[in-house]
C-alpha cells in the first residue's frame, strides 16, 4: 500500500477508497462519519479492534497486550496510510511523561508480535528515524456488538512472544495425561519449546474446562531451599514457616489449579519433593513441570518433547513441501516477522530446509538463525551456520549434539551484535529477575557506555530478541531466556568482567534497598512492593556472590541491612532469619557490622522468629541485643521498638506483669523523647496486660483514655513499629472487656468496629488479630453460632492468603469450640491438636481459656480422666502466671466436672467462682456460674435459693438480654421449668 496523506486521496462520497475509513477534515477526530470514538471498532486482517474498550480481537480470542501498545494501534488506525512520527505517537501514548524513544520500540515490537501471527501479513511499517504507518486495508464500522469481556483469571500468564507452532498434537495429548494423572513434566534440550508448550496447554485447559493457572518460574533461583517460597509468592500467599510446604499444600487442598514449574533442572530435588507433597495433599492441583531431565518423582509421566518436525537428508524442492515441516513454517514464520514481505519461495525452500535440518528442529535455535535473514539471504545463512557448526565441533568436542546446536546459533547471533550490544548482554547476564534500564545502566555505564547508549542497546537487543520485554503498567522491565543467559554469562566469564559487573550489581540493589528502607514506612505496602519487591532474587544472588571467596563481605553486611524490610514486607521470615544470622555470624568471625547495623540485625531477627516460629527463647535473647545495642547508640527509635518486641513477647506467654514492666519503661521514653504516637499506644498494652490480670476495670479506663486520643497515622509506621494497627487491636481488646464485665451489646459493638478497622487497614496481622481474638471469641460468647461460622469461614480464606502457622492453630481452636459447643464430637480432636500445637510453640495468649472449653467438652463426652487432667493444667497455669482473667471460669468448669460425682466439691467451687467473679466484676462469668449453681440446688430441692443466686446475678444486666447465658438464665427462673428439674 502506498502511504498518503488523507487529505489528498480521491474521494468517493465520505469514504476512502482503499481503507474503507470515514474522514473529516484532514486528521481523524473523535468523529468519524458520524461515528463518534466510544462506538467505533476497525478490522483488518483476522482481527477486531474496540478502541473504548481498549480490546483486540483475533476472531473470538482476546489477545493480551499492554494499554500503551494499544494506544499505539489506535493511533496507527486513525490514519491508516498515513506516515505517524514517533514524537507524535510518545506524545499520545505517554501525554506526561518524558520517554526515549526505546520505549516506543518496545511497544512496537509487542504489537508486531501480536499481529503477524504466522498469516505471513505485515501491518505495521517502519520508517526509519521516522516514524510508522499502518500498512494494511482496514475498515472503520458503528460497533455492532460488545464482546464479552474475558473472564477474569487468578493468575496470569506470561505473555507468548509468537504462537505455538507445530506441537499441537504434544498439547493435546498432554491436556488429556494431565487430567487423567495430575502430574507430568515436559522434559527436552534448552530452547526445544518446553515452556511454549506448557503456556499453549494451561490456556486451553482455561478454555475447555475452566482450570486457572499458576505459573512459577524458577530459574531465578539458585538455592533449592526457596522453591516453596516461590510458589507461594505466585499464588500471592506470605508463608510464616520454615517449611513452606504444609501450608502450600493446606492452602491448595480445596483448589481446582494447573501448576506450572518451569525450569526446575538446577532445583530439581526440591521441585520433585514440592510435586509429590502437593499432589498427594491436594486433590484438585495439577502440577505440570518443565525440566531437561525427569524430575523422579513418585506419580510423573514423563513428556519428551521431540524436536519439531524437519526435512531429512533428502531435502524438499518447493515452498509447500518444505512449509509442511513445523520446523520450516517457523522459520518462514519469523523470518516475515524481521523482513517485510517475505514469503518463503521455491528457490529459499532448499536451503531453509538444510537449516532447519542442521539445526535439529530445535525451536530456540531456529529462530535465531532466521532472524538473520535481514542480513542475508537463505543460501549465505545456510553456507555461515553450515561453517560455524565445524568450528564449534572442534572447540566443543565433549559436548551433546544439541548443545552444540544451539551454542553454535547463540555464538552466531552474539558474534554479529555490535561491540557495544556484546558489552551490554554480557552485563545484564547477571541479573536474575527482571532489571530496568537504571540497573541495566548502572552496570553498563560504568564500564563507559552513557545512558543513551545503554537505553538504545537494550531496545535493539529486544528487537533481535536476546532480551524480553516486560510491560506493567506505566514501567517496563527486561529479561534474558535462561538459555540466553548462560550464553551471555559464559561470554562474561571469558571477557574477565564478572568480578566487575559482580560488584557493581550487588553495589546496585545496595543503593536500591537502601533507597527502599527508607521509603518502607512511609508508603503503602502495595506501592512499596510494586518498585521494590521484584529485587528478591537479585538480592539473593548479590548475597551468594558477596559471601563468596571473590566477594566483598561489607557489602555482604551493608546489603543485608537494606534488605531487612524486603523480606518483612514479602513475608520472607524464614529467609530473613537465615540472612540475618549468616551476617550476625560473620560478625563473630572478624567481619564485623557496624553497631547500628548489629542491632538492626537482632530486631530483625527477633520479629521473623516471633511471627515465623512463635515465643521461642532465642527470640527473647534477639529483642535483648537489639534493645542493649539501641541503649549503648542511644537510639531511642530501636529501644521502642525493642521495648515493644518484648512486651508482645511476653504476653504470647502469658507473662502480663512483666508485660506491664516494659510498658512502664516504653511509656518513659516515648514521653521524653515527646513521642505522642508511641505514649498513646502503650495504653493499648498496658490496658492488655490488665485485662489478662483480671483488672477489667483499669483495663477498660485505659482503653478509653487510648481511644480519645488516638490519631490515625498518615504513614505507615505504627503497624511497622507495632506489628498491628493501634486502633482495631485497643477496640478488640475493649470488646472482651466488655463482655465480661456484663456489656454484651457494647461488645459486639466494639468487636464490629475492632473488625472494620482491620479489615480498612490492609494489615495481615491486624486482621487476624480481630477476628480470632475479637470477633469470632464474642460471636461464640454470645451463643450466635451462625456469625462465628461467617467470621471463621472469613479468617480460613484470610490464612489461605497468609499462611502463618500460630494464627492457623488459633482458627482450628476457634472452630473445635464452634463445633464442640454445638454438640459435635469431631470438633474434641481438633481442639485438642491446635491446643498442643500452641503449647509446644510455647503460645498461651487465650490459650488457658481454650483449655477450659476443650476440659468441658471432654466431661460432657465421657472423658473424665481427660477433662480433669486440662481442667488442673489449665488452673496451674493460671496460678503460677498470675492469669485471672478466665479464672472463674474455670473453677466453674472444674465445679461442673465434679458436680456428677461430689456435689459438695462441686458447690465449693460454685461459690469460689461467684467469689472471684464479683471480686473482678465480671459480671458475665458470674451469671454462668450462678446459672450452675442455681441448676444444682432447684435439683438439691432447694429451689428458692437458687433462684435468689441467679436473680441477684441477672438483676445487674442492663442489656444482651437475647445473648445466650441470659436467654439460659430467663428459662431457668421461669417456675415451670424449676418444677421439671426438680421432678
Amino acid at each position: 500500500m502506498h502511504a498518503h496523506r488523507l487529505d489528498r486521496v480521491p474521494r468517493r462520497g465520505n469514504r476512502l477508497p482503499e481503507t474503507g475509513l470515514a474522514h473529516n477534515g484532514n486528521t481523524m477526530n473523535n468523529w468519524i462519519g458520524g461515528i463518534p470514538l466510544s462506538e467505533r471498532e476497525y478490522l483488518f486482517g483476522p482481527f477486531r479492534f474496540i478502541p473504548a474498550q481498549q480490546s483486540l480481537l483475533r476472531g473470538e480470542t482476546s489477545l493480551r497486550l499492554s494499554s500503551r501498545a494499544l494506544e499505539v494501534l489506535a493511533t496507527l488506525l486513525e490514519r491508516p496510510g498515513e506516515l505517524v512520527s514517533k514524537s507524535e505517537l510518545i506524545a499520545r501514548v505517554w501525554p506526561k511523561s518524558i520517554v526515549e524513544d526505546c520505549n516506543l520500540k518496545v511497544h512496537v515490537a509487542a504489537l508486531r508480535r501480536a499481529l503477524d501471527e504466522g498469516e505471513g501479513h505485515h501491518y505495521v511499517g517502519t520508517v526509519s528515524g521516522r516514524g510508522y504507518r499502518f500498512v494494511a486495508p482496514v475498515s472503520c464500522h458503528p460497533l455492532t456488538a460488545h464482546p464479552p469481556p474475558p473472564a477474569r483469571k487468578a493468575y496470569d500468564l506470561p505473555v507468548p512472544a509468537n504462537r505455538m507452532i507445530g506441537r499441537d498434537d504434544t498439547a493435546l495429548a498432554m491436556m488429556r495425561l494431565l487430567i487423567a494423572q495430575r502430574f507430568a513434566t515436559i522434559v527436552g534440550p534448552g530452547g526445544i519449546g518446553k515452556t511454549t508448550v506448557a503456556l499453549a496447554l494451561a490456556e486451553a485447559l482455561y478454555r475447555q474446562h475452566g482450570i486457572e493457572t499458576c505459573f512459577v518460574d524458577l530459574s531465578p533461583l539458585r538455592e533449592q531451599q526457596f522453591v516453596a517460597g516461590a510458589l507461594a509468592a505466585a499464588l500471592g500467599l506470605s508463608i510464616h514457616s520454615s517449611d513452606a510446604t504444609p501450608a502450600l499444600v493446606a492452602c491448595l487442598r480445596d483448589r481446582r489449579l494447573l501448576l506450572i514449574l518451569d525450569s526446575c533442572e538446577h532445583v530439581i530435588d526440591a521441585a520433585a519433593a514440592l510435586a509429590e507433597r502437593l499432589i498427594a495433599g491436594a486433590a484438585g492441583v495439577m502440577v505440570l513441570s518443565t525440566s531437561r531431565e525427569p524430575l523422579r518423582a513418585a506419580g510423573e509421566y514423563v513428556q519428551r518433547l521431540a524436536p519439531l518436525d524437519f526435512p531429512g537428508d533428502a531435502l524438499p524442492r518447493t515452498a509447500a513441501h518444505a512449509l509442511q515441516y513445523a520446523a520450516v513454517e517457523l522459520f518462514a514464520e519469523r523470518a516475515a516477522q524481521c523482513v517485510d514481505g517475505y514469503r518463503l519461495n521455491d528457490m529459499d525452500a532448499p536451503a531453509v530446509a538444510e537449516i532447519c535440518r542442521r539445526l535439529e528442529g530445535n525451536a530456540l535455535a531456529i529462530e535465531l538463525a532466521a532472524r538473520r535473514m535481514d542480513a542475508f539471504s537463505a543460501r549465505e545463512l545456510a553456507h555461515r551456520l553450515d561453517d560455524r557448526f565445524r568450528l564449534l565441533k572442534r572447540g566443543l568436542r565433549g559436548a551433546l549434539a544439541r548443545h552444540r546446536t544451539l551454542s553454535a546459533a547463540l555464538d552466531w547471533s552474539y558474534e554479529y551484535l555490535s561491540p557495544a550490544e556484546q558489552a551490554i548482554l554480557r552485563a545484564v547476564s547477571v541479573f536474575a529477575g527482571p532489571f530496568t534500564l537504571d540497573a541495566a545502566h548502572a552496570l553498563c555505564g560504568k564500564a563507559g557506555a552513557d545512558e543513551l547508549a545503554v537505553i538504545d542497546g537494550v531496545a535493539d537487543l529486544v528487537a533481535k530478541s536476546l532480551i524480553s520485554p516486560i510491560v506493567t503498567g506505566s514501567l517496563t522491565y527486561y529479561r534474558l531466556l535462561d538459555t540466553t543467559k548462560a550464553y551471555a554469562q559464559d561470554k562474561l566469564e571469558g571477557s574477565g568482567e564478572m568480578a566487575a559487573i559482580r560488584r557493581r550489581h550487588a553495589d546496585w540493589f545496595r543503593l536500591l534497598l537502601e533507597r527502599a528502607s527508607i521509603e518502607w514506612e512511609a508508603r503503602p505496602t502495595a506501592d512499596w512492593l510494586a518498585d521494590y519487591g521484584r529485587a528478591i532474587d537479585d538480592v539473593r544472588a548479590a548475597l551468594i556472590w558477596a559471601r563468596s571467596a571473590d566477594g566483598d563481605s561489607s557489602i555482604a553486611i551493608a546489603l543485608t541491612a537494606a534488605a531487612i524490610p524486603l523480606w518483612m514486607h514479602l513475608s520472607l521470615l524464614d529467609e530473613c532469619c537465615q540472612r540475618v544470622g549468616q551476617a550476625l555470624a560473620a560478625g563473630a568471625a572478624g567481619s564485623q557490622p557496624s553497631a547500628r547495623d548489629e542491632m538492626k540485625f537482632h530486631a530483625a531477627l527477633a520479629a521473623a522468629l516471633l511471627y515465623a516460629h512463635g515465643p521461642l527463647a532465642a527470640t527473647a535473647d534477639a529483642w535483648t541485643s537489639a534493645l542493649s545495642l539501641a541503649e549503648a547508640l542511644e537510639d531511642n527509635e530501636y529501644r521502642l521498638r525493642a521495648l515493644w518486641g518484648l512486651a508482645v513477647y511476653r504476653s504470647y506467654t502469658g507473662e502480663y506483669r512483666e508485660v506491664l514492666a516494659l510498658a512502664r519503661r516504653f511509656r518513659a521514653i516515648a514521653d521524653s523523647r515527646g513521642d505522642r504516637a508511641a505514649y498513646i499506644s502503650v495504653d493499648r498494652l498496658i490496658a492488655t496486660a490488665l485485662h489478662y490480670l483480671g483488672d477489667q476495670q483499669s483495663a477498660h479506663r485505659h482503653l478509653k483514655v487510648m481511644l480519645s486520643r488516638y490519631v490515625a497515622p498518615v504513614q505507615r509506621s505504627h503497624i511497622a513499629r507495632f506489628q498491628l494497627d493501634q486502633r482495631a487491636a485497643a477496640l478488640g481488646t475493649l470488646a472482651n472487656v466488655r463482655w465480661i464485665q456484663g456489656f454484651p451489646d457494647q461488645a459486639l459493638l466494639a468487636a464490629e468496629d475492632a473488625l472494620s478497622g482491620a479489615r480498612d487497614s490492609d494489615h495481615a496481622l491486624s486482621l487476624f488479630n480481630a477476628l480470632a481474638h475479637a470477633a469470632c471469641p464474642i460471636a461464640l460468647y454470645l451463643g450466635d453460632y451462625k456469625q462465628a461460622e461467617r467470621l471463621l469461614e472469613e479468617l480460613f480464606e484470610h490464612l489461605a492468603r497468609h499462611a502463618l502457622t500460630v494464627w492457623s492453630a488459633l482458627w482450628r481452636c476457634l472452630r473445635g469450640m464452634l463445633l464442640v459447643q454445638g454438640g459435635e464430637v469431631r470438633g474434641l480432636p481438633m481442639l485438642a491438636a491446635a491446643l498442643d500445637e500452641l503449647r509446644q510453640a510455647g503460645f498461651r495468649l487465650r490459650y488457658r481459656s481454650y483449655l477450659g472449653v476443650l476440659a468441658a467438652a471432654w466431661g460432657r463426652h465421657g472423658k473424665h480422666a481427660e477433662a480433669m487432667a486440662a481442667i488442673g493444667e489449665a488452673l496451674a497455669g493460671c496460678k503460677a502466671s498470675g492469669e485471672q482473667w478466665c479464672l472463674a471460669e474455670l473453677l466453674r468448669i472444674k465445679g461442673e466436672l465434679l458436680e456428677a460425682t461430689d456435689e459438695q466439691a462441686a458447690e465449693t467451687l460454685y461459690l469460689r467462682s461467684l467469689h472471684v467473679a464479683a471480686s473482678q466484676r465480671a459480671l458475665s462469668w458470674q451469671l454462668r456460674t450462678a446459672i450452675n449453681l442455681a441448676t444444682l440446688r432447684i435439683r438439691q430441692g432447694r429451689a428458692d435459693e437458687g433462684h435468689a443466686v441467679l436473680s441477684a446475678v441477672y438483676d445487674q444486666f442492663t442489656e444482651g438480654f437475647e445473648s445466650l447465658d441470659l436467654r439460659r438464665a430467663r428459662q431457668l427462673l421461669t417456675p415451670d421449668r424449676a418444677y421439671r428439674l426438680c421432678g
